[in-house]
């Protein structure tokens, strides 16, 4: 798929212990290993958690960048495994090496704006409003109501 931006400082908190913007205060190259590889642990397993079928699944975390591979089961898998990573609070970039099972429609990719809601986008998207669910539907299970959106998180919108 490629290289995928995101807004930094937004979404769940992968790193754990001293916050991701004072890593040049860590002394040795063996400490900021292991602190991005617990990063890249607990993405591997809130993908787990939120059952996206992914076999030999593997991300590697330097700085805030983080790179994935596997096999991803459908297209609508590979887009939200991106969206998990990349909505992470101390990511800004995701570079995709996923494959996929099953080929599908690719998705866009949609960056919530302030005052942004799920009705708003639909109707951009789709010229109706009432088409919002077909956006939540996309984004589940990352998305738990259609009010969790916030500014900065990347929302996959199907064509």
């Amino acid at each position: 798929m490629g290289l995928f931006s995101f807004k930094k400082n937004v979404g769940i908190k992968i790193f754990e212990g001293e916050k991701k913007s004072t890593l040049v205060t860590i002394e040795t190259g063996m400490e900021k290993l292991e602190f991005e590889n617990s990063a890249a642990k607990k993405l591997e397993g809130i993908i787990k958690n939120l059952q996206l079928h992914v076999e030999d699944l593997n991300i590697f975390v330097d700085t805030d960048v983080a790179v994935v591979s596997g096999l991803a089961y459908d297209q609508a898998t590979r887009e939200k495994v991106v969206l998990v990573i990349g909505n992470s609070n101390g990511i800004s970039t995701v570079d995709d090496y996923m494959t996929v099972e099953k080929e599908g429609a690719v998705a866009q990719f949609y960056t919530v704006n302030h005052g942004d809601t799920l009705e708003k986008i639909a109707k951009v998207y789709y010229g109706d409003a009432m088409n919002c669910s077909i956006i939540f539907e996309a984004n589940k299970p990352m998305l738990y109501h259609p009010n969790d959106i916030y500014p900065g998180l990347v929302l996959r919108i199907p064509s």
